[in-house]
């Protein structure tokens, strides 16, 4: 039997949003701006929460002391979702993405840049970020926290809450509810399937949805 991951990974987020706004959810839609490295390639997995902070008096080997036992912390089958508040230095990059792959780490989302891209696209590691930059933490950026709730433009992403991700955008999906919401989005493509091919054998478009209730 399918996990929950890999049923939400299988729901695309146009059907998880719209199934999520008729549950009168809101801000669970991350920024646009946040845009993934592979993105042909859907995501779907737990958070494991980070928050972290600017120390440009850090000392270098404080910070990277600290990145390393990071990395230790996150879990097999979780998604690394990091708030860092810092949009000047890179949040992943390629022995940390190669360390969590490793690991079972399905992915990473990061409110900030990464580099080494072309490794990370090279082992196929999922990364969302706003950009790109060869400049790293060391000697300037720090953990605060894991395990917390964070927050990325209008989102608040609780430890374990869902995150699922594709082409069109990355989704939150609260924990206390996501079987619930799996089911729902599973049966949303199940009665899109009927609308499409209901269209191309010729239905009036109108007349699909006042039958089906979805376009």
């Amino acid at each position: 039997m399918a996990s929950i991951t890999e049923r939400l990974e299988a729901c695309y987020t146009g059907v998880v949003h719209d199934v999520m706004r008729g549950m009168g959810l809101r801000a669970f839609t991350l920024p646009a701006e946040l845009r993934p490295i592979l993105p042909e390639k859907a995501m779907a997995g737990p958070a494991f929460t980070i928050q972290g902070k600017v120390d440009p008096a850090a000392d270098p080997h404080e910070t990277l002391l600290a990145w390393t036992g990071l990395l230790s912390q996150a879990p097999a089958g979780s998604i690394w979702v990091s708030q860092p508040n810092d949009r000047v230095v890179a949040h992943m990059g390629e022995l940390s993405a190669e360390t969590l792959k490793n690991k079972g780490v399905r992915g990473c989302v990061a409110d900030g840049f990464v580099r080494d891209v072309n490794f990370l696209l090279a082992i196929g590691f999922q990364t969302w970020c706003r950009g790109f930059t060869p400049r790293d933490i060391v000697g300037y950026w720090l953990p605060e926290a894991t395990g917390v709730d964070i927050r990325i433009g209008d989102v608040v992403i609780a430890p374990g809450d869902y995150m699922v991700g594709d082409r069109d955008g990355l989704i939150r999906v609260p924990a206390a509810r996501v079987e619930e919401i799996v089911a729902a989005a599973e049966q949303a493509i199940a009665t899109e399937s009927q609308v499409r091919t209901a269209i191309l054998s010729g239905m009036d478009p109108q007349q699909a949805y006042l039958r089906y209730g979805k376009f």
